[in-house]
Order: C-alpha cells, then structure tokens, then sequence
C-alpha cells in the first residue's frame, strides 16, 4: 500500500480549490482518501488564507512512509516557513 500526500481538486470552472490529502497512489485524483490535512486556495482574496495544513500530522505521515508530490512538497516547505516566522 503506497500512501501519497497529494491535491484533490475542488471548486468550480477557473477557480479551483484544493484538499491537501493523504490516499493511496493507485486511487483516483478525486477519489476516497484516507486523511485530509489542509487547504489550498491559489485565487485566495483579501483576509482569506492562501494555505493551511496541519504540519504535524503531515510530518507523521512521511514518517511512516507517505511521499508527498513535489507540489505538495513545495506547499510543506511554504508551510513550515511560514509557521518559524
């Protein structure tokens, strides 16, 4: 069972939303998922945030074997700057 930390797309046409979520890598892209553990909204506007995830849980699921996608890669080093500051 290989685990993925991977988007799922939501929203609607132009302007997606995305679940940052823990499934296995043979499951669909919008398919079952076993941990949600964020959102990222690309077009965020005024006060909403543009990201948020859970950065310990994400943490556990790398160590017991998930690998993240390089998009959610980039999103966790975002996120992990983002809480040091």
């Amino acid at each position: 069972m290989a685990l993925r930390i991977r988007l799922q797309r939501q929203g609607r046409i132009h302007h997606p939303s995305y679940k940052i979520v823990v499934a296995e890598s043979s499951s669909r892209r919008d398919g079952k998922y076993m941990e949600k553990l964020g959102i990222y909204e690309p077009q965020a506007k005024g006060n909403s945030s543009e990201l948020s995830m859970n950065l310990e849980r994400a943490t556990y699921w790398m160590s017991v074997g998930a690998k993240a996608t390089d998009t959610v890669a980039q999103l966790i080093r975002r996120a992990k700057a983002s809480a040091q500051k």
